[in-house]
């Protein structure tokens, strides 16, 4: 395939230049020779939004390369669409499409946090939408491999309706206190694979999406794979808040944790909740992590107390869900397990796992639990707490 420089169609790559045109160039005369590979050299690259045009393209970052976002938030607006926002690198439609390197995607993000920050202080809602760092939409055979994501607006990378993902050996970081910094949020992908990662962020590590259904699809996300990865600052390994469509075969292994606040995590409410099934995680290691386990069908806050309510299409239902060989420290909690009362997780199993934590794990609403060498050490009360719940021990 055809190689498109983009220091040879203009760009200088010196940080201060913007190289939008040059960059957007690249891509199309990439689309007009029916696919190829654009090249970002060493330097920085200062660029508003740019666009993939067709299918067969690659853009690929060499060690030393930036490309860097400017943070204007005029250069995100959309034409005609008051208020909304595009993306710094979209692709939409396309098959074979890859993001390669050793360079760095950076959103300029501390322009975009700053207000958010006021207004979460200020208890006011945020004054302009935020862009994401990366939005593939509805592609097939998609590619993100060795590249550093970093500093986006608010999520970085967002595979929307996507199909027969690989996400391998990519780092991508934020401040722990940049407010939505999810790392990489499929939403209604299927056959996705995410491997030896390092995410460290303020928001989800990685945060399954399935806010409707998808036509044909048992699931809405179905068949993701998490390995290897390390995980830092961040809100851990989640599945919602959005699940109305449907969440099946998702499996995480090997994987280590430190610092994130929660480790397993599904979340989410009865206005947009769905099927959750088949979900497997083993071989974890979490550390200093606040919420080793948190399974809950209320969001964003537990209520102490509630009431049964007339069950609907949005209601949350969680089941059939492994835990095994799990090792976890927390400074706060072992966790929690809690459905709601018209609808209990159900088909649990926690296999050899151990934590260690202040207080225990917290099982309500909750049926058809098992526990099969399960070791709970807690510095005060019970190391397990049921509510409305049965669990099932050898």
């Amino acid at each position: 395939m055809k190689v498109f420089s983009v220091r040879e169609l203009g760009a200088k790559g010196d940080g201060k230049t913007l190289d939008t045109d040059a960059i957007q160039k690249a891509f199309d005369e990439c689309a007009k020779a029916g696919g190829g590979t654009v090249v970002l050299g060493e330097g920085v690259y200062l660029s508003k939004p740019i666009y993939f045009r067709s299918s067969h393209t690659t853009l690929k970052l060499e060690e030393g390369a930036t490309l860097q976002a400017t943070d204007a938030p005029e250069d995100f607006a959309v034409p005609g669409r008051p208020g909304a926002v595009t993306a710094f690198v979209n692709a939409s439609g396309l098959t074979n499409i890859a993001i390669l390197g050793e360079g760095k995607i950076d959103g300029a993000g501390a322009r975009w946090w700053a207000p958010v920050k006021a207004a979460k202080k200020s208890g006011t809602p945020e004054t302009q939408r935020r862009p994401r760092l990366i939005i593939i939409s509805d592609c097939k055979g998609v590619r993100v491999e060795g590249v550093t994501l970093q500093n986006s607006p608010s999520f970085h990378l967002v595979p929307t309706g996507c199909e027969d993902v690989v996400i391998d050996g990519v780092t991508i970081r934020a401040p722990a206190d940049s407010p939505n910094t999810d790392a990489i949020d499929p939403s209604a992908c299927r056959n996705v694979r995410i491997s030896h990662c390092t995410l460290d962020v303020g928001d989800d590590n990685v945060a399954l999406k399935a806010g409707r259904a998808v036509p044909g699809r048992a699931a809405a996300c179905e068949n993701i794979f998490v390995s290897d990865c390390t995980l830092l600052h961040g809100h851990g390994m989640s599945i919602g808040s959005e699940t109305a469509g449907g969440v099946k075969s998702f499996t995480v292994e090997r994987c280590t944790f430190n610092g994130t606040t929660s480790g397993i995590r599904i979340k989410t409410g009865r206005e947009r909740g769905g099927l959750v099934e088949g979900i497997t995680y083993r071989d974890l290691t979490m550390t200093n992590v606040d919420w080793p386990i948190s399974i809950t069908c209320y969001y964003p806050k537990v209520p102490a107390t509630d009431a049964a309510q007339p069950v609907t299409s949005t209601t949350p239902v969680f089941r059939k869900i492994k835990i095994s060989n799990v090792t976890a420290s927390s400074p706060r909690t072992a966790g929690q397990i809690v459905g709601l009362p018209e609808s209990l997780v159900s088909e649990v199993v926690l296999e050899n796992v151990n934590l260690t934590a202040p207080t225990g794990l917290t099982i309500r609403n909750a049926r058809d639990i098992e526990f099969r060498g399960v070791n709970i050490q807690v510095k005060k009360g019970e190391p397990l707490i049921l509510e409305n719940a049965q669990v099932r021990k050898p």
